[in-house]
């Protein structure tokens, strides 16, 4: 198949994923909205969240992954930084979700948010600086520096873990599930591709891979590497049940960069998760693989797009939610 070809196949592919895949701007937000309450957020923003960079290298992939559980949890309105008070653990609100094992940083956002204060006291939401806070994540890693626009509102409330299982995906996700569940956000086919590449940086935790890697279904396991394969299952071994929580795996080698290494895995069969493996491998995402894992800034371009797009997600705006004083607990 000659260079030309391969081009056309590609180019029809863009044209037809892109097709009714729409996210228009949700009213209230702009992209000035706080030239006026609070011009210098972005720089006190900035300055709030280095010394938390510096300090843990793995804190862009927590603040990342933040902004990503919150957004498909009744949408991005800070829901999960939510404590509820009086309560014995966790369990009953949103961050005692299973699937929010793992996500870290919240107290970070907190401390962000009191740099805000003190500068633009009672006018920037917590569910914007979540997304402010993954947008510098992203940057500060070597990625893109992605333009979002701001004017979210805060909830009042925070759905319980179950609810909260229920609306994320789960780690064995495949993708055709993925792709309808981003479509539901205005993605198209090359934006829910690109917003997967999220996934090259940090870790994941062998309790995610264990039924990957040892109760295969079919054919699944022999889409795998057969030497990354042997590597998991000495990071992840099935016999050591109690370390399932705390132990992990890098998602890439390049971890802490911010780069299109995920997809060159991908095509290597050294994905991680399941959905990471066949990406390469569907006929609808293949060719976005292959393009990301060759053009680094087209990987970024689409990234971009996508990341907005996620940002739009379920969002109060105007008269809907409020201002928190404090992000952790719900103020009237």
């Amino acid at each position: 198949m000659g260079r030309s070809t391969i081009t056309l196949i590609f180019t029809i592919l863009i044209t037809f994923s892109s097709a009714g895949a729409t996210n228009p701007k949700p009213k209230g937000l702009s992209f000035n909205f706080y030239n006026k309450t609070c011009p210098p957020l972005e720089d006190i923003v900035r300055d709030a969240l280095a010394p938390i960079f510096s300090e843990d290298p793995t804190s862009p992939a927590a603040l990342l992954r933040l902004m990503f559980h919150d957004c498909q949890v009744q949408g991005c309105d800070a829901s999960v930084l939510i404590d509820l008070p009086n309560m014995p653990s966790l369990i009953a609100s949103e961050i005692g979700a299973n699937k929010n094992f793992g996500i870290r940083k919240r107290e970070s956002i907190n401390m962000v948010k009191t740099s805000v204060e003190s500068v633009c006291p009672k006018q920037v939401s917590c569910a914007d600086l979540i997304v402010l806070a993954a947008r510098e994540a992203v940057a500060v890693s070597g990625g893109p520096r992605i333009r979002v626009p701001l004017g979210r509102r805060d909830s009042t409330t925070t759905l319980g873990s179950e609810a909260a299982d229920a609306s994320l995906p789960s780690a064995d996700i495949g993708v055709h599930e993925a792709l309808r569940l981003f479509a539901k956000l205005g993605m198209n086919t090359e934006e829910a591709v690109a917003i997967m590449g999220a996934h090259t940086l940090g870790v994941t935790h062998c309790l995610n891979i264990m039924s990957r890697l040892y109760k295969p279904h079919g054919k699944k396991s022999s889409k795998i590497d057969p030497d990354f394969e042997v590597l998991l299952k000495v990071i992840c071994p099935e016999s050591i049940t109690a370390f399932q929580n705390v132990s992990f795996a890098f998602n890439d080698p390049t971890a802490l960069r911010f780069d299109n290494m995920y997809y060159k895995n991908s095509m290597a069969g050294r994905g991680i998760l399941k959905i990471d493996t066949e990406l390469a491998l569907k006929p609808t995402t293949a060719p976005f693989v292959q393009q990301f894992a060759a053009h680094r800034e087209d990987f970024f371009q689409a990234f971009g797009s996508a990341f907005v797009k996620l940002s739009y997600a379920g969002v109060l705006t105007g008269n809907h939610g409020i201002i928190r004083s404090m992000c952790n607990s719900v103020n009237f």
